[in-house]
């Protein structure tokens, strides 16, 4: 899959750009003044594979956030800014790895470059964040309301200010409920700039609803070669959105660890394919080998559909069939998830 070519910037230790691995972040959802909950909250987000992790910083005493989790975990760190430019200032001695800003909301020019002056002197990124509820008003009178362009435009009037003081060290970021507009924006940003891209739906719901709103928005995007960090936005606590990250990133082939495959089951089934399926995908979870499980429910079809998995399960009359690389090896009666799970540790 050919990536867009963009600029690079770091954050941390984390290079975000073309070339470089897409990384998966997420934000923290208690609040700021609860320092255990949100280190506890930072380091199961860390244990589920998020790559980088944001953090709102409303006032000046929750600055004290930003050490309190460096002190105890080793991930970058945004700091998610509104309005008071002091407050960016600070987070940036304070040791924050990138700022999530929008120049236009914080007042004049002279602000505008005290920002950028802190974040240049120690090599700190700026994200621009527009999405369809933040658009200026004479952009929204311009389109008669929200639309693609109308995010772009407010994007790239943000970033403007930044290249004004000869900042470019950017990440934009163009988020919509909808998925249509959402796509329709980035798509339509990588053709106008090269700055490289932050990809989300914004707002897309609860985990289910969600997770599906976000999996075709995002993947659309990347199947396009667009985007270098992503962040599936679901209501409640953030760990899910790490591990949806994840699996969308696996189903296009951008992250490695175990892909797992199991069919829908028919009337020829006579095994139980869910149950397997669960043991099979429980067990193997935090796998990090780059291998393909399948469980499917009959010997009919399986075996072809199959063919491409390292190890595979074809059921049968309350047996198994064992293929290895698409070659039948040896026949699973009894527990057949746990004879099954045995064989695949061994790949």
């Amino acid at each position: 899959m050919q990536r867009r070519t963009t600029n690079t910037v770091h954050v941390g230790d984390i290079a975000i750009g073309s070339g470089h691995p897409i990384a998966v972040q997420s934000m923290l959802c208690v609040a700021p003044s609860d320092l255990a909950a949100n280190i506890a909250q930072t380091l199961v987000l860390k244990e589920a594979g998020c790559d980088i992790v944001r953090l709102a910083i409303p006032t000046m005493d929750d600055i004290r956030l930003i050490s309190a989790i460096k002190n105890e975990v080793d991930i970058p760190l945004v700091a998610d800014i509104q309005f008071d430019y002091r407050l960016a200032i600070a987070a940036v001695k304070a040791g924050i790895d990138k700022v999530r800003i929008n120049p236009g909301n914080i007042g004049g020019s002279d602000r505008v470059h005290a920002v950028v002056e802190a974040c240049r002197d120690r090599h700190i990124p700026i994200r621009i964040g527009v999405n369809s509820g933040s658009l200026e008003k004479d952009i929204l009178a311009r389109d008669g309301g929200v639309t693609a362009k109308g995010m772009v435009d407010s994007a790239l009037r943000h970033a403007a200010m930044l290249e004004k003081e000869g900042f470019e060290d950017i990440v934009l970021s163009l988020k919509s409920s909808d998925v249509r507009m959402t796509v329709e924006a980035y798509r339509m940003a990588s053709q106008l700039c090269d700055y490289p891209l932050h990809v989300g739906v914004t707002e897309a719901g609860l985990p289910g609803q969600g997770n599906i709103k976000s999996a075709i928005g995002i993947g659309a995007l990347l199947l396009d070669g667009i985007g270098d960090t992503i962040r599936v936005s679901l209501t409640g606590s953030p760990i899910p959105e790490a591990k949806a990250g994840l699996d969308i990133l696996r189903a296009i082939g951008l992250r490695g660890g175990v892909q797992f495959v199991s069919c829908p089951t028919c009337g020829r089934t006579r095994v139980d394919v869910p149950q397997i399926a669960r043991a099979v995908e429980k067990a193997f979870c935090d796998c990090q080998k780059d291998v393909t499980i399948a469980v499917m429910g009959c010997v009919v079809n399986g075996p072809g559909e199959a063919r491409g998995a390292d190890i595979a399960l074809c059921g049968g009359d309350n047996c198994g069939a064992l293929y290895v690389r698409g070659q039948f090896v040896r026949k699973l009666t009894g527990d057949i998830a746990q004879e099954f799970i045995r064989a695949a540790g061994e790949i």
